[in-house]
């Protein structure tokens, strides 16, 4: 079966993706069963149920504009910027921009740029810790290819040692603004950016980013051309 979400979006009641809300009704139903035995039940559950919410938080982000600009596609750490090499998936002497999100942080994915999606490619696999790099390739993971103006732009969702769910909401031959919500990766995961060759990038290994906020790279000089399919 696979571990795959493309439903449709829904309309956000709370500031919560729509994916968490079940948790969350759960962990409350749970402190409500604690109540009638205890109020430490009655407490610790709650404070999941918080913490799960948390997980789920959805916040809205102010996008940049500019043209050409690519916006990190979740919050977390850039772990990882290099070219990639021949015999990869994403094509040889593509710009590659790792982020490891850890479990505090928001696990709402967005579109690093803006354009049609072109083939949404789902991988099973392995669940090593998502800071590995070896995760790009072994993981399980759901490989996205945008048409952007400035030349193609992937973005692969890996699972983590703990996340076993990728939800990925848009189908093929849809448009996607930059910085617009796309899906989730449950409970821990990394995502990773495929660039055009030239691509000028303003990220470096260590920074902390803030998905649909934070400036990775500018495609503006960036070759449309690519070596291979992103």
């Amino acid at each position: 079966m696979p571990a795959i979400d493309q439903r449709a979006p829904r309309r956000r009641l709370l500031p919560i993706a729509p994916e968490g809300l079940p948790f969350v009704a759960v962990g409350l139903g749970l402190a409500a069963v604690g109540a009638l035995f205890s109020w430490v039940a009655f407490g610790v559950l709650l404070l999941v149920a918080g913490l799960v919410g948390a997980f789920f938080r959805d916040p809205d982000r102010d996008v940049p504009q500019d043209h050409g600009l690519v916006v990190s596609p979740a919050d977390g750490k850039v772990v990882l910027i290099e070219t990639t090499p021949d015999g990869h998936y994403a094509g040889a002497g593509r710009t590659q921009i790792s982020i490891f999100l850890s479990i505090l942080d928001v696990h709402v994915n967005r579109a690093p740029g803006a354009g049609t999606i072109t083939g949404v490619d789902y991988h099973s696999g392995s669940f090593l810790p998502a800071f590995n790099d070896k995760a790009s390739l072994r993981n399980e993971q759901n490989r996205i290819v945008l048409d952007a103006a400035e030349g193609p732009v992937g973005v692969t969702q890996i699972a983590g040692i703990v996340a076993r769910r990728i939800v990925f909401r848009p189908t093929v031959g849809q448009r996607l603004e930059r910085g617009e919500r796309f899906g989730l990766i449950r409970f821990g995961s990394r995502l990773d950016v495929f660039l055009p060759t030239g691509t000028t990038v303003h990220a470096t290994v260590g920074d902390k980013v803030r998905g649909g906020t934070s400036i990775l790279a500018d495609l503006d000089f960036a070759d449309p051309r690519p070596e291979g399919q992103p």
